[in-house]
């Protein structure tokens, strides 16, 4: 089956199949977490990437724009603090950010992919971690070595159980509420994700053989942008995929997509409704874009901007930054 590929824009079929399942406009709900891209610099440069973030990538968010992010976690209080990149404890107002929120009472989580604590002068992160209550959520693509290392580079792998283990002494995976540890799987291919609860279980099986323990797993469908979109045209798998993740569209993963709960800031300060669509430059709609002309009452009534990408989030048993949702 040959489908048109989104960026044509023919139709948007995601916006008519969202707006059948929820009977209404797809539109935000309370914003209850604040989610910034600090920017694309990592240490990693993963075949996956949505971001297209490596070591060679420059862009990253300013004082400027880092303390404008602050101010609105003042005046809202935000319950959620949501940071990723890149690796975003490479920017230089990372710790500020985590500091600053924890002090308001805002729950931080970092998106950190385990072997930037190894890069010089971030060998202290996870004492930096557990002295601030952050949440950890990291991606390890599978919980073999070559399954790892295949998506994200040689030696990945290794480097990330030793991770989990520095961050295990310090009581993060145990259970310990102050110390939650995730980990996020995604496919190794153009296929979608398993059940998330089997593969849980096959994760602790496998990373217990290195006595490794975690307090939960996300799994993640790969999106077809960027990255992972080059990869794809390449194989020529794109309209594939696509049709796969169209025909496994669920409704009852609509209602629960973060993107109604989140608005997402990107490093250069622009307003999206989520990160994923940071990348394609869809901004939001029905409310200013820009971070500096924030409207709190604007965003929470917004319609969602979307496309046939969406298509990713609401596939089988659901996607987002937080896992299934169906």
């Amino acid at each position: 089956m040959h489908l048109p590929l989104y960026e044509n824009r023919p139709v948007n079929r995601f916006s008519i199949k969202a707006q059948e399942a929820l009977g209404d406009t797809f539109r935000s709900g309370r914003i209850t977490t604040l989610q910034i891209n600090v920017g694309k610099v990592c240490n990693q440069a993963c075949k996956h990437c949505h971001v297209d973030a490596g070591p060679n990538r420059t862009e990253a968010m300013d004082e400027a724009t880092a303390e404008r992010c602050l101010g609105l976690l003042e005046r809202h209080r935000f319950p959620v603090f949501d940071i990723t990149g890149g690796a975003p404890e490479l920017n230089p107002y990372f710790r500020r950010m985590v500091t600053r929120a924890r002090g308001l009472g805002v729950h931080v989580l970092v998106r950190h992919n385990l072997t930037v604590m190894f890069e010089r002068g971030q060998e202290d992160l996870p004492e930096f971690f557990a002295a601030h209550d952050v949440e950890v959520v990291s991606s390890l693509p599978h919980y073999t070595s070559a399954g790892t290392d295949r998506q994200r580079g040689g030696g990945v792998f290794e480097e990330s159980i030793a991770a989990m283990k520095r961050l295990n002494a310090l009581g993060y995976g145990t259970g310990r509420r102050d110390r939650v540890f995730h980990l996020m799987h995604n496919p190794l291919g153009a296929f979608l994700p398993g059940s998330q609860k089997d593969l849980e279980r096959d994760y602790r099986r496998e990373l217990a053989r290195y006595g490794v323990t975690f307090d939960g797993l996300f799994a993640l469908t790969n999106m077809p942008i960027r990255r992972f979109r080059d990869w794809l045209e390449k194989a020529g798998q794109l309209d594939d995929y696509q049709a796969k993740l169209e025909a496994a569209f669920n409704p009852a993963a609509v209602a629960p997509l973060m993107c109604r709960s989140t608005v997402s800031v990107s490093y250069d300060g622009k307003l999206y409704d989520c990160d994923f669509n940071q990348m394609l430059d869809l901004t939001v709609a029905d409310a200013p874009s820009a971070l500096e002309d924030f409207d709190l009452e604007a965003l929470e009534r917004r319609r969602i901007v979307t496309d046939n990408h969406c298509f990713g989030c609401t596939a089988g048993a659901g996607s987002s930054c937080g896992g299934q949702t169906a």
